[in-house]
């Protein structure tokens, strides 16, 4: 099984652990003294029906993202601050959906009936959710949160047909 994960990208195509906080300022402003991490600048955003807020460290890869969402939206920290996801970059997310489905990790959320090409799917084990995000948003990442960095590696999964 490890073989696999590491042949196949799984390590590599990890690029962010996130957290789900009700007061954004005060996880960065907490992060920052306590680990002197630097930030990007905060930009507010809107999904479906919830406003949310997101800011990812500033430095490149492996990144730490803060996102504060209202109550009952996938990022709701009404309960408190919580770590929420690992995130991976697939080269196709649909596809890496069903596999994780298929594999007994049910889909938690997805973005992509709202033109997002991204899903949460939640592993039991370690209590958590795995972000699939297309690779294909990588260019306007990098753009937002790193700009000039080196394309990261992606899932690929053609391999797991």
């Amino acid at each position: 099984m490890w073989n696999d994960v590491f042949d196949h990208g799984w390590m590599t195509a990890f690029y962010h652990v996130c957290f789900a906080v009700p007061d954004l300022d005060e996880a960065m402003h907490d992060f920052q003294r306590a680990a002197g991490v630097e930030w990007g600048i905060p930009q507010p955003g809107r999904l479906g029906e919830w406003d949310y807020r997101i800011v990812f460290s500033a430095g490149g890869p492996p990144f730490i993202e803060l996102i504060e969402g209202p109550a009952g939206s996938p990022w709701d920290a009404s309960q408190g601050a919580r770590f929420d996801h690992l995130g991976f970059w697939s080269s196709d997310v649909q596809q890496a959906s069903r596999r994780l489905e298929a594999q007994g990790m049910s889909t938690d959320f997805t973005g992509c009936p709202y033109g997002r090409p991204f899903a949460y799917h939640h592993v039991d084990s370690i209590g958590a959710r795995i972000e699939l995000v297309d690779t294909g948003q990588q260019a306007t990442f990098l753009s937002k949160w790193h700009p000039g960095g080196d394309t990261m590696p992606t899932i690929d999964e053609s391999h797991h047909n």
